[in-house]
């Protein structure tokens, strides 16, 4: 999974990614290179079945973090290189600044909707253009195109309304249609508030108002203060997290929104070699599960033998889950759930 952070300048960009990633770049100096940092995502289920299966190695599931150079909108569209950026992401992070200092008449919930109608306005010019394409083609006869015309005539429609395309509900035959174009508008996005030390309690709610409106994922964080923790030994964390009103790390809060916003789950695959965590999106198939794993596991499927992380904890072996029937034989179409340890039984 790969995520985006983006925002205006003098947010805090930059001390998120640190505190996400663990790492040290350097903040406030307006650099233009994007700086990357992929994180093993943590999960004690994962932990608990290294010990058991004690295997040669484990794997955790990855999230891939860019840290996109600010840029300014309404100054003549996007940059170019940042584009090219934004497309590749599977969600996008706004990060807003939510601490007092705040020009008068901006504020969090101001650049979160001028972002947003920056991304919207970027689409409708890309729609536009090929629309222009599409009809010259059809004029000359070409009337398969005819289906992605009528799409992207809709698209038009709520694009011209204001209406980001992550909104727009499309058929599976629809998704596959425009996910070549890479629309800005179209991936999931997070709000992010940076509260600083002092929060801004009405530019707290103003965003978290904009991210309900919209049906977008909502988190603050103090990204000064919970970076400053973040160095600290681990047995000290949690005092300090507790004095400044934070139950857990900021990184396993945005995780866990960052899966629930894009419908992920994660299934399991066991054994002595390796004990390693996929990352699905949630309910899919187990045929195409299976191609996560390799594509001669997708291309030769015969069944998937699945038994859940809690009935697996609670047999304590799959021996034992095994002589109680619960290790289960399941279809192609079986849709994984979250926690589904997973042999996949197939023949190419």
């Amino acid at each position: 999974m790969k995520i985006g952070l983006i925002g205006l300048p003098r947010v805090g960009r930059t001390t998120v990614f640190n505190l996400l990633t663990g790492r040290g770049e350097a903040t406030g100096g307006g650099g233009r290179e994007a700086h990357r940092a992929t994180i093993k995502v943590p999960d004690p289920r994962v932990d608990r079945l290294t010990a058991i299966f004690k295997p040669k190695k484990t794997t955790y599931a990855e999230i891939e973090f860019l840290d996109l150079p600010a840029f300014e909108v309404g100054r003549g569209g996007i940059p170019s290189e940042r584009l090219s950026e934004m497309r590749n992401v599977d969600a996008l992070v706004h990060v807003l600044r939510a601490f007092p200092g705040d020009e008068p008449g901006g504020g969090a919930a101001v650049d979160a909707a001028a972002l947003e109608q920056e991304l919207i306005l970027t689409d409708l010019l890309l729609v536009e253009r090929r629309l222009e394409r599409l009809q010259a083609d059809i004029a000359k006869g070409r009337r398969e195109l005819l289906p992605e015309q009528t799409l992207l005539t809709r698209l038009q429609e709520a694009l011209g309304d204001e209406q980001p395309l992550r909104r727009l509900p499309l058929e599976e035959a629809e998704e596959s249609l425009v996910r070549g174009y890479q629309f800005l508008s179209k991936p999931p996005m997070v709000l992010l508030a940076n509260c600083g030390r002092e929060p801004d309690a009405r530019a707290l709610a103003g965003a978290a108002a904009l991210a309900e409106a919209g049906g977008l994922a909502f988190l603050s964080l103090n990204a000064v203060d919970e970076w400053e923790i973040a160095q600290l030994a681990p047995e000290d964390r949690q005092a300090f997290l507790a004095d400044i009103g934070v139950s857990e790390p900021a990184r396993d809060r945005f995780i866990r929104a960052c899966y629930e916003l894009l419908a992920l789950a994660s299934f399991f695959t066991v054994g002595d070699d390796e004990v390693r965590a996929w990352t699905i999106e949630r309910g899919l198939p187990a045929v195409r599960a299976a191609g996560k794993v390799h594509s001669d596991l997708e291309r030769g499927f015969i069944r998937a033998e699945v038994i859940a992380y809690a009935t697996f904890i609670a047999r304590g072996s799959l021996a034992e889950a095994r002589k109680h029937g619960e290790l289960r034989l399941e279809g192609k179409e079986y849709p994984v759930q979250d926690g589904d340890i997973v042999n996949i039984r197939f023949n190419v």
